[in-house]
Parts: C-alpha cells; sequence; structure tokens
C-alpha cells in the first residue's frame, strides 16, 4: 500500500487540466518527478492546488472498464439480480450466478483503486498544512482532501467491511505497509469526522466545474448516516441525524429536480440541477465506456466499436413500476429499439428493455467515445433520504411527502397520502429502486436493510436465499465482498470474508 509517488504528479497534473477543460499529454511531466521526495514536492501552492486536483481521479473509480463490459457498476447492479448481462465476460457471469472468488478482478479493482487514492489523501492531509500559502486556499483544498478519503473508506467499508484504517502515509519502512483489518464502527467515525471537517471547510454551495461543494459533502453525509442507522451497526439515532443533513440540502434550494430525463445523460446539463456530484469525463482527457456498456449485444446502433451488452434490465423489473410511469415509456429510462446506424431507415428491436437513461445520444452517432459523467450523487437520491430518514424516526411527516411525491409527480404518478410508517416505508424503498435504477445504489440498500425487492410479487422481502428473477438465491456470505486473493498473499495479517 505504498504509495506512488510518480503516479501521484502526473494524476494531479492530468485531473487538474480535467476540471478545467483542457488536454493532458505525456510531455508535460517529462521531468521526471519520480525522483522528487514526498516531503520535498509540498511546498508551494500549487503543488497543493495540482495534489488535490489529482485526488478527483478517485471519483471515477466505478467506471473502470476491464474489458469484455466489465466495470464496477456494472457488478455492483447486477448482484441485486434485477439485470443480465448479453456479452461475453465470465466475471459478469460469476457476479449474476453469485459464484464469486475472490480472485475475481473486480474485488481487487475496487481495493487498489480505493487504497491508491486514500494514499494521496493521507499524503495532502499531512503536507499541506505545513505550506506557506493562502489560508482561505488551504482549508479549501484540505477540505476536498479530507472528502475524497471519507468517500473512498465509505466504499471500502460497505463492500468488505472491516478494512485497514491508514491515515498517514505510507512507505517502504511504515509499520503499517502490512496493516490488520479495523472494526467498521471505527472506520465510519473516521468518515463522519472527515466529512465534518470539509463541511466546516468554506467549500462553495455548489460547483458547477465538478469539485466538491458543502452541497456534496452533506449529500454523502446523509448518505453515511442513512447507512449506519441500518444493518450492520444498527446506529437507530442516525436516522435523525440523516433527516437533518438530507433537510440542509433540501432547503438551501440549491439544485432542482430536471424538467426532462434526457438530461440525465446529455453533456449540457454536467454539474447542474439535479447533479450534486458526478465523476468528470471530457473528450482528449477521460472517456469512459458508461453509454456502450448498455446497448444490447452488437445490435448496431451506434458508432461504438463495441457494445457491450454489459447489463440489460430483466423484463420482471421493468414490469415493476405502476402503469403510466413516465420512465417507462419509450426513450425516457429505458428503450427497446432504435435506428440502424447503418441505415437509419430501419429501426433494430432490442428485444430487451435497453438502459436509455446511459445512452449518450452526440457520441453514439457522433464521434464514437463516451464522456458522459457518471453521477455520484443526485438530489432524487437526498430527497428519498430525508424520507425514509424521517420516517424511521418517527412517521410519514407533511415534508416526507412532499420529496416523495415530487419524484413521483415528475414521473406522471398520482400523490401518496394516508400511510403508515411500515407503508411509508415500503413506498419510498420501491421509488428507490424505480428512479435510481442501475445507479449502483440498489446493492447497497440491499446490505443496510436485509430486504431485497421482489419485483415478481411487487414487495419486500428477507434477502438471504431469496431467488431473483436473474436465476440465483442471495447467499449470507455476498453481503460483502471477498478480500482479493492476491492481498491476502501479500500480507498476512489480513484475514478473509466468511463463506470466501
Amino acid at each position: 500500500m505504498s504509495l506512488n509517488f510518480k503516479s501521484l504528479t502526473q494524476t494531479a497534473l492530468c485531473a487538474g487540466l480535467l476540471l478545467a477543460a483542457a488536454g493532458c499529454k505525456d510531455y508535460l511531466v517529462e521531468d521526471n518527478r519520480s525522483t522528487i521526495s514526498q516531503g520535498a514536492y509540498f511546498t508551494t501552492a500549487s503543488q497543493a492546488q495540482a495534489a488535490v486536483d489529482g485526488l478527483y481521479n478517485s471519483l471515477r473509480i466505478f467506471n473502470g472498464d476491464t474489458g469484455y463490459g466489465e466495470s464496477i457498476w456494472v457488478g455492483l447492479d447486477l448482484l441485486p439480480g434485477h439485470a443480465t448481462s448479453l456479452g461475453q465476460s465470465q466475471f459478469n457471469n460469476q457476479l449474476i450466478n453469485q459464484t464469486i472468488d475472490p480472485a475475481n478482478p473486480y474485488f481487487s479493482n475496487v481495493w487498489n483503486n480505493s487504497y491508491n487514492g486514500i494514499g494521496s489523501a493521507n499524503l495532502a492531509i499531512a503536507r499541506i498544512p505545513d505550506i506557506s500559502m493562502d489560508e482561505t486556499l488551504k482549508k479549501s483544498l484540505l477540505g476536498q482532501a479530507y472528502f475524497m478519503r471519507a468517500f473512498l473508506y465509505y466504499n471500502l467499508v460497505r463492500l468488505y467491511g472491516d478494512v485497514p484504517l491508514l491515515t498517514t502515509p505510507i512507505d517502504g519502512a511504515s509499520p503499517d505497509l502490512y496493516p490488520t483489518r479495523s472494526p467498521q464502527a471505527d472506520v465510519y467515525k473516521l468518515i463522519i469526522s472527515d466529512l465534518q471537517t470539509a463541511e466546516a471547510a468554506g467549500l462553495p454551495a455548489v460547483d458547477l466545474n465538478g469539485r466538491i461543494s458543502t452541497g456534496a459533502v452533506k449529500s454523502l453525509l446523509a448518505n453515511v448516516y442513512l447507512t449506519t442507522a441500518g444493518y450492520p451497526l444498527q446506529l437507530k439515532a442516525n436516522y435523525a441525524l440523516a433527516a437533518t443533513k438530507a433537510a440542509e440540502v433540501i432547503d438551501a434550494g440549491s439544485y432542482s429536480l430536471f424538467t426532462d430525463y434526457a438530461f440525465l445523460h446529455d453533456n449540457a446539463h454536467k454539474n447542474q440541477g439535479e447533479f450534486i456530484l458526478q465523476a468528470q469525463y471530457s473528450f482528449g482527457i477521460a472517456s469512459n465506456a458508461i453509454s456502450p456498456l448498455v446497448i444490447p449485444y452488437f445490435v448496431g446502433i451506434s458508432k461504438y466499436s463495441d457494445e457491450f451488452g454489459a447489463i440489460i434490465p430483466t423484463n420482471e423489473f421493468f414490469n415493476s413500476y405502476e402503469a403510466g410511469d413516465l420512465r417507462t415509456q419509450e426513450q425516457q429510462f429505458y428503450f427497446s429499439k432504435y435506428p440502424s446506424i447503418s441505415d437509419p431507415t430501419k429501426t433494430v428491436d432490442f428485444k430487451v428493455h435497453a438502459l436509455y437513461k446511459y445512452f449518450q445520444v452526440s457520441s453514439a452517432l457522433g464521434n464514437g467515445s463516451s464522456d458522459e459523467n457518471w453521477t455520484l450523487l443526485r438530489l432524487p437520491e437526498v430527497m428519498l433520504i430525508y424520507a425514509e430518514a424521517s420516517n424511521e424516526a418517527g412517521a410519514p411527516t407533511a415534508k416526507a411527502y412532499a420529496q416523495l411525491n415530487a419524484i413521483r409527480s415528475r414521473a406522471k404518478l398520482p400523490a401518496l397520502s394516508g400511510l403508515n410508517q411500515a407503508d411509508f416505508r415500503t413506498a419510498v424503498w420501491k421509488e428507490r429502486y424505480h428512479e435510481l435504477a442501475y445507479e449502483a445504489k440498489a446493492y447497497f440498500d440491499i446490505q443496510r436493510t436485509r430486504q431485497t425487492y421482489d419485483v415478481v410479487n411487487n414487495k419486500f422481502v428477507n434477502v438471504i436465499g431469496f431467488k431473483s428473477e436473474a436465476g440465483a438465491a442471495f447467499l449470507e456470505k455476498y453481503l460483502l465482498w471477498g478480500i482479493p486473493s492476491a492481498e491476502i498473499g501479500r500480507n498476512n495479517k489480513l484475514t478473509q470474508n466468511p463463506g470466501y
């Protein structure tokens, strides 16, 4: 887990230029900074800025494509059992069939990328305070670094449970080079503390360039409180904290629901409207395979070099939406046909409902290189966090109904009213599945509630042993991911999760 310093400097430069919408070429780093020590590098304000800019690569953790349609967000949405894969990835099929083992590259990719980012964040947090620079800028940069560390640990602790808790820079002589796993409760304490520090860092309320904002910090903190109120910690008092923090985001009025679902996947609305936090992409700097991943396998409707068919919603899930839901209409959240790229007068019928909410029309029909942002947090999730958390903290309130019904109203669904606590909970959970569909949220909901959506019978059931429409009965061990085999091979202080 030692820090690759040459990687840090190059990553920092590229990430900074991405945020400034400029290009990044290898010649920019030909001064061979691999010979610079950690301490010597952090001496100026520009170096501090570059180091923090480099941390923004960490936000792309869900979108690293390893070939054959394998991407972290795809894997996360295959596990709940409401999607299939039409491509050729054996690893995606292992996730669907729940035959995953700790050697699966999904597990190692998240682990390695997270700890690389944490190492860079720890270095920034340790070195920036000693730099002579504008104090307001220094506080802002540190706030962003604390947020990034919290963001990465939040993913690690949810996926792997107890994980090594590293808070200082690591080098080859560090006693923490081969760490043990720390209890989840301790990891969450650090996450909350880091986010509280970021919240007080004087960050802007919103940021239209994709940097961390106070709104993003509060939204993630509300998310963390909701998670810790559920399994495995079950800190019930945190429901009230989640509701309070979510309300601060809602009441600030800095974000608003889009009037058109198409805005969720076009370039014109990046970092605007209901988007609270996105991982940034731009042509010539960083691209991704988000759009080609959702197109059914080689149907021939785009200029992408591949149409992976990596994640295809099941018909049963699609049919679980209420009658008249706008999101199920053609080219809203889903689409089942599209003009052929070779002959636009002909329409290709997919025979399935693919995810239009990720189909980037401009690049699919244009240059064949996808650069849509990946959304990490958007306003509907915060609204639903408030609705769920306030209900769990007492009972459905008028404000909780207002959040839920605003999302339903946009989908052309009637308002709900007069529900008891249990029925309101179910309504919110369903709305999370339907509004946040295939946004890498459902698996984490399963972990914290131990419930899953039985879409065939339209109810929530105990996840353990439940056989979803994708075919596999959910095994308890898959409530966590396996510690990567390679990590255990390198560090005999690490233990494996049960069942692996």
